[in-house]
């Protein structure tokens, strides 16, 4: 009764308010109505009594017509009426016509006692018009009429408030009391019995499943709303480690290590590789202080950790770790060239070279993804911890992690594309690896494309059940939810910090490569792989010379190919194959190509992004490419034009560049030459443009969205959990 009671009084109390608040609407809206009604009946008395009015006066005789006048009166509404002529003067009236009104302007009547309405309507004859008829009528009834009204919303009001309070009463009580009380007992961390017992007020327990179902869906908006107000930052990273994890554990597993130790001129020097991923993920962990964990490939890496195989990172500064893997030259062949790079690359990435299965491969595969995850086990100081598992090498260590640790918060991110359900249905062990990714809880892809392509292939695939509105995959129980977060590079990049000069850096690069100072140079950085299109950019830049002959000797395409991958033969292959294209132009059209098949570090590339007039990224397929994201954040001066193929992850997020088809060779030698042409506004304002897109979402907002989402999912679980304990209770 007391619940009833506390909940009825308010809820009439409020629909009085609203009835006071709303009635005087209902008030004026009902006099309007009222006004017009009385407007449209004197018209319509003034149309019927003019033909009648006009015979009368053409016959003038006055009492006829003044008895017409004190007939027409009689109607309980029509108060007066009265005649007036075209001078304005009052000839004919009822005998109750008022006084105080004038035929000058009959509407400005104003009688504080009576309530009448005054209104005139012209009087024709022969087409002519002899005067206006003036009407006096009571419209005192809309008074009462008001009234009446205004009593019976009120009354409705509070009817319907009452009916309103008890109907929700009974059957919240009914309903949903034990899932309430389960919730309460949940919140409070006991059971319900125990909590049933210390509780104060039962009459709360309503609220609780109000407060199961927030729970369930919590944060649900967070992650969209937080991203667009926080500026990121390293400080920002940490801040939410500390703010939104609570300082929990991260780890960053991946086959290949942010520094490579080797021996260098009988010294040991620690190198940067040439990967899109490291640049990418090494700045969150700069930010993160957690530990890497990764293939140690140096030569000099065995001499450079301690004894639990730890090293801290950036040498120049540490603030993290890495725990290195070592892998057999067995198993490095087996699971990396072989499996992931001859089967797992060319399947996902549309370029036409045909993926390579073996079993022997895919058997070390299996036993190197166990390696990793076994180390992850060792490295977990907790039984919750973050770990960011990285691309498609690892496809099955999620999984083998879950089996370890059930309760850490897994994200996979899967860097490169991931192809239609029919072309991954090439792979004989799709299932494996389907069920091993599955094992995350989150599972991100750089573009929604790549998402929707994955739901697709696990449709196909596995007995799951599917949620295609929030995107979300349950297999054995377990929930993954399948998200896009577009990659990014660090904003500011730390390497431009320390460049010289504009004018220094450009007559460098020219100098070193052999150029003249006023040569026009475009940039190319890739590793060498068949995936990036570099003999499709070369061609290019030989349609260019042939279509646009003026540009002959006054163009250069500076070609920077990290060596990769070169124990497989296709790569091998690729090497001799751009070596000779490049030869081949460069007979035809002198300079045109200058080709570094070699390792540069951060600083140099930098340097040529600044002192290249055109960068070209001509990817067949591509994930994301930084390489795109890297030129326009060098370009502090604003200068400059990017070429982008439409194949890449960039593309869609880079509008301002020139988008080609990097098969179409026509379409990208005339990009080319419309990048040489442009004029220096034109270059600004897209420069800027992509910058801002830069500076707004770089890789510290890729690393926070991913975070905020898996510490909603960390919440989420930690009070599923608790719901079940008390569950098992019931």
């Amino acid at each position: 009764m007391r619940l009833a009671l506390r909940f009825v009084v308010p809820m009439v109390a409020i629909l009085a308010l609203i009835a006071y608040a709303t009635i005087p609407l209902f008030e004026a809206l009902d006099r309007r109505w009222a006004i017009r009604d009385v407007e449209v009946r004197a018209r319509l008395i003034a149309n019927t009594a003019s033909e009648p009015l006009v015979s009368l006066i053409d016959s003038k005789d006055n009492r006829k017509i003044q008895r017409f006048f004190e007939r027409a009166v009689q109607d309980e509404r029509l108060f007066a009426l009265g005649f007036c002529d075209m001078q304005s003067v009052l000839l004919y009236r009822s005998s109750n016509f008022p006084q105080a009104i004038r035929c000058t302007d009959t509407r400005a009547y104003q009688n504080p006692v009576l309530t009448l309405h005054v209104s005139d309507y012209p009087v024709e004859a022969d087409g002519k018009t002899i005067g206006k008829l003036v009407l006096v009528q009571d419209i005192g009834f809309v008074g009462n009429r008001s009234t009446e009204t205004k009593r019976y919303l009120f009354w409705l009001f509070i009817v319907l408030g009452l009916v309103i309070s008890f109907a929700n009463v009974v059957i919240a009580r009914l309903s949903f009391q034990s899932l309430m009380g389960r919730m309460r007992a949940a919140l409070k961390g006991g059971t319900i019995k125990r909590t049933l017992s210390r509780m104060q007020s039962p009459e709360l327990l309503p609220l609780a499943q109000d407060m199961r179902n927030f729970l369930r869906d919590i944060g649900s908006d967070r992650p969209a709303r937080d991203e667009n107000q926080i500026s990121w930052t390293p400080k920002t990273l940490k801040n939410l480690l500390k703010e939104e994890l609570a300082g929990d554990e991260v780890l960053i597993v991946s086959n290949r290590e942010p520094y490579i130790h080797s021996h260098v001129d009988g010294k040991i020097e620690a190198r940067f590789p040439a990967s899109g991923l490291v640049t990418a993920l090494e700045p969150i962990m700069r930010a993160c202080s957690g530990t890497w964990i990764a293939h140690g490939s140096g030569d000099a890496d065995r001499e450079t950790v301690d004894d639990h195989d730890r090293v801290r990172v950036p040498p120049e500064k540490p603030s993290y770790q890495i725990r290195r893997v070592w892998l057999t030259p067995e198993e490095e062949q087996g699971y990396y060239y072989g499996f992931s790079n001859e089967g797992l690359w060319p399947l996902c990435h549309v370029a036409y070279a045909r993926p390579v299965f073996r079993l022997p491969d895919w058997e070390q595969y299996k036993a190197v993804n166990q390696k990793f995850a076994d180390v992850v086990v060792q490295e977990a100081r907790t039984e919750d911890p973050v770990i960011l598992v990285q691309d498609y090498h690892l496809a099955l260590v999620p999984r083998m992690i879950r089996e370890k640790l059930p309760n850490a918060t897994i994200i996979t991110f899967w860097h490169i594309p991931w192809p239609n359900a029919e072309a991954f249905g090439i792979c004989p062990w799709r299932e494996e690896i389907l069920k091993g990714l599955l094992g995350s809880s989150i599972l991100g892809f750089h573009t929604r494309y790549h998402c929707n392509n994955f739901i697709d292939t696990i449709d196909r695939t596995l007995e799951t059940r599917i949620d295609r509105e929030t995107s979300q995959i349950t297999f054995r129980g377990k929930a993954t939810a399948i998200k896009s977060y577009p990659i990014s590079i660090e904003w500011p990049p730390k390497h431009v910090d320390n460049q010289r000069s504009l004018a220094e850096v450009r007559a460098e690069v020219r100098k070193n490569n052999g150029l003249p100072d006023d040569m026009i140079l475009g940039i190319g950085i890739d590793r060498l792989d068949y995936t990036k299109g570099i003999c499709e950019r070369f061609l290019a830049v030989e349609r260019l010379f042939e279509r646009y002959p003026e540009w002959i000797g006054k163009f250069s395409l500076i070609q920077i190919a990290a060596p990769s991958r070169e124990a497989l033969d296709q790569y091998r292959n690729l090497g001799m194959q751009v070596r000779e294209e490049a030869a081949r132009i460069n007979a035809k059209f002198p300079q045109a190509i200058t080709l570094k098949i070699q390792h540069h570090g951060p600083q140099q590339v930098f340097e040529h992004y600044r002192a290249c007039d055109v960068c070209m990224v001509t990817s067949l397929h591509d994930g994301m490419n930084l390489v795109a994201k890297e030129f326009v954040a060098a370009r502090d001066d604003e200068r400059g034009s990017l070429i982008l193929s439409q194949f890449t992850g960039a593309a869609s997020e880079m509008p301002e560049a020139l988008i080609v088809n990097p098969y179409d060779i026509e379409q990208c030698a005339m990009a080319l030459n419309a990048a040489l042409s442009m004029p220096s506004e034109e270059q600004r304002a897209r420069m800027h443009s992509m910058r801002g897109q830069l500076q707004e979402f770089n890789v510290y907002r890729w690393a926070g969205r991913m975070l905020i989402d898996a510490a909603r999912m960390r919440q989420h679980e930690r009070l599923r959990g608790r719901i079940k304990e008390n569950e098992a209770w019931l």
